[in-house]
């Protein structure tokens, strides 16, 4: 059932992605509710992802689900990578899996990233923002361009590749920087308009408005939940996710966008009275290839000028 399952969608996809350059796009996402997985296709190879349970948490499994997958696909088995994700384990989304240290080149439309398969649960594209990524590029022209949480800078690229005036990516991992660094290079981007903080996001907004910087363009994408040792304190987004965008209001031009995202499954948003205009643009940001509709939620943010 899961190989067919597989083939088909891959089938269905393919013709579509093909005709946008797109490589990398969900291809099952938990289709038979007995099968916790999801499949990710990343030019040529797969990755094949458990949310264990005690069902499932056995040798045999996820072995024979790789093994149906590659069949599937018509792929070596050598390119199924496969991660398990543990459901309401806090903190693990960057933590190193291997040491392989093995990048393969994706292509998005005219865009390239530089993605990891192996060593972490993700991979350096979250592929459920390909349309996001296509909005704030087409808001990035002539805009100074702020990304928080950047992560390997996926989002950077895009709004250079806009045009952007400038960019700043914050992110507390110097390692991901250097990664968004690369990002830039693949796609001929580099310069110093583009500029990188290794430092945790609220500090760095706290510097940014007493340093009065200041930006058009920003998108924030944080952490269901982390927690910086060197500074004792934690953050959820459910209880500081208004606090945050209060704080990147603080650091926007007039007229400036805000694009706030998250992935938390029961998020409840708290964004009345921030004294910018609010749009829930979810629907419009999720690609074809999601089954799952809550995949991420979205907003769009838009100071008074």
């Amino acid at each position: 059932m899961f190989g067919n399952r597989v083939r088909k969608t891959f089938r269905r996809l393919r013709k579509t992605m093909a005709r946008e350059s797109v490589e990398a796009f969900r291809l099952y996402d938990r289709d038979i509710p007995e099968l916790r997985l999801v499949v990710d296709y990343y030019a040529g190879h797969a990755v094949l992802g458990e949310y264990v349970r005690d069902q499932t948490d056995v040798p045999e499994f996820l072995p024979a689900m790789a093994q149906a997958l590659a069949q599937a696909l018509e792929i070596p088995l050598a390119h199924v990578h496969i991660k398990q994700r543990r459901t309401g384990a806090r903190g693990h989304r960057y933590e190193r899996l291997e040491r392989k240290g093995e990048r393969l080149e994706v292509r998005e439309g005219d865009l390239v990233f530089l993605c990891n398969l192996d060593d972490f649960i993700d991979t350096g594209l979250y592929a459920d923002h390909r349309l996001t990524r296509q909005m704030v590029r087409k808001d990035a022209s002539g805009k100074d361009f702020l990304n928080l949480y950047a992560y390997t800078g996926a989002f950077t690229v895009a709004a250079a590749k806009g045009g952007a005036k400038s960019t700043v990516s914050v992110d507390a991992s110097q390692p991901y920087l250097d990664w968004a660094r690369e990002n830039l290079a693949r796609n001929d981007l580099e310069g110093a308009q583009h500029t990188f903080s290794a430092i945790d996001t609220l500090q760095w907004l706290d510097w940014a408005q007493r340093a009065g910087q200041r930006f058009d363009l920003a998108w924030v994408d944080p952490p269901s939940f982390s927690a910086n040792r060197a500074l004792n304190r934690d953050f959820d987004v459910l209880r500081d996710h208004r606090a945050l965008l209060q704080a990147v209001i603080a650091v926007m031009r007039p007229g400036g966008v805000v694009y706030f995202s998250t992935n938390h499954q029961r998020f409840v948003a708290d964004l009345d009275d921030l004294g910018v205009a609010v749009t829930d643009i979810s629907a419009q940001t999720l690609p074809i290839d999601y089954r799952n509709q809550h995949v991420h939620r979205c907003w769009r943010l838009v100071l008074p000028s």
